[in-house]
């Protein structure tokens, strides 16, 4: 069973890393969901994360996701809050009764440094200093808080603004503003560095929401 890690994100909320080793079956059998999606990678990834879901919370009711009105995906009630991410071969989720969830996964992009302009700006670059593993989690780190405030209209650059980062080696947290809620709120994403892959996801010290 190739799970990566499971862990307690914080307080409120559970997440895992899975890599995709197993044979489609596998995930619709545990599942019990099907996918008519025609490429073979994009449907695994969408099997496995629900099957995440499941690993996490065996009551998550998988067959009740729905988009919401700004393509969040969400279940009856909120009755768990959830994140599903995926950079083959693997897949990242959280899943919490409680609070917002946001995670992302990126597998290594060589051309990951030449994009930073397009989601850091000049005093945010400064953090990273072309470092392509740091930048990437720092992608990572505004993906996971995009999912989290969970609202169309995001421009990374001007509404998600990274305000401190620390970088030890094995703790690197990110201070991200959000420009879009009703009184700029601030919310932490911690990451992780691997050999494969940079993953970040949003903790909380206390229950807060969103407000617009």
């Amino acid at each position: 069973m190739p799970l990566f890690r499971e862990w307690s994100s914080d307080k409120y909320s559970l997440a895992a890393i899975w890599k995709i080793e197993e044979p489609e079956s596998f995930f619709t059998e545990r599942t019990g969901i099907t996918s008519d999606i025609k490429n073979e990678k994009r449907r695994m990834e969408r099997l496995a994360g629900r099957f995440l879901l499941k690993y996490l919370k065996n009551d998550f009711p998988l067959l009740n996701i729905q988009p919401d009105e700004h393509d969040k995906p969400r279940v009856d009630n909120n009755h768990y809050f959830f994140s599903i991410s995926h950079s083959w071969p693997y897949v990242a989720a959280v899943v919490s009764p409680y609070v917002e969830a946001g995670i992302d996964i990126q597998c290594w992009h060589p051309r990951m440094e030449m994009l930073q302009n397009k989601f850091l700006s000049a005093r945010e670059q400064q953090f990273f200093n072309n470092d392509t593993e740091l930048i990437t989690l720092a992608w990572s780190a505004k993906e996971a808080a995009y999912k989290w405030q969970g609202r169309r209209g995001v421009e990374f650059v001007d509404h998600l603004i990274i305000q401190s980062y620390s970088g030890e080696e094995y703790h690197k947290e990110f201070d991200i503003q959000l420009l879009l809620t009703s009184n700029k709120l601030n919310i932490s994403a911690q990451g992780i560095v691997k050999e494969d892959f940079a993953c970040a996801y949003i903790i909380h010290e206390e229950i807060v929401h969103p407000q617009f």
